[in-house]
C-alpha cells in the first residue's frame, strides 16, 4: 500500500486579485469625488460690500493676495511679493492679451501695500479693466412668525 503525503499537495495561495479590484475602485471613486476648484487652494475672507455683481462673459485673469500678502496668477505664485517679480508671474500667465479684466480678489486682512503692489503691476502693464471680488453681504435671517 502505497501511503500519500498530503502535505505537499497543500500549498496555500494568496488570491490578489479582488483586493485590487477593491484598491482600483477606491481609487476611482477619490478621484470622482474630488473637487479642482481654484477658490479651495486658498482660504481668502473676502471683504464685504454691497452692489450689482458683474456678469462678465469673457474670461477673466485672477489675481488672488493671501493675508501674508502673497500672490497668485490663477494658479501660478509669484516668487516674491514686489513689483517686477509679479509683473513677471503676470505676463507669463496673461501672454500679451491686456484686454482681459482682471479680478482681484484679495484676504481682508491682506495688508495694504499688497493690494497697492497689484494694481502698480497691472497698471505698468497696461491692464484697464480690473475688478475686485468681494463677499455678499450676509443679511440677518428674518424671524418667522409665530403659528
Amino acid at each position: 500500500m502505497r501511503i500519500r503525503d498530503r502535505r505537499a499537495e497543500d500549498n496555500p495561495d494568496i488570491n490578489l486579485v479582488p483586493m485590487i479590484d477593491v484598491i482600483l475602485c477606491l481609487i476611482i471613486f477619490f478621484v470622482i469625488t474630488t473637487t479642482f476648484d481654484a477658490r479651495s487652494v486658498l482660504k481668502l475672507e473676502l471683504p464685504r460690500a454691497d452692489g450689482e455683481r458683474s456678469e462678465a462673459k469673457t474670461r477673466q485673469l485672477s489675481l488672488l493676495i493671501n493675508a501674508e500678502g502673497r500672490y497668485f496668477v490663477d494658479d501660478r505664485e509669484a516668487l516674491r511679493t514686489d513689483v517686477e517679480s509679479l509683473k513677471r508671474t503676470i505676463v507669463e500667465v496673461a501672454g500679451d492679451d491686456r484686454e482681459r479684466t482682471v479680478l482681484i480678489r484679495a484676504d481682508a486682512r491682506t495688508p495694504w501695500q499688497a493690494v497697492i503692489t497689484a494694481y502698480d503691476a497691472l497698471g505698468q502693464l497696461g491692464f484697464r479693466r480690473i475688478a475686485n471680488a468681494t463677499a455678499p453681504e450676509q443679511r440677518p435671517a428674518a424671524a418667522e412668525p409665530a403659528r
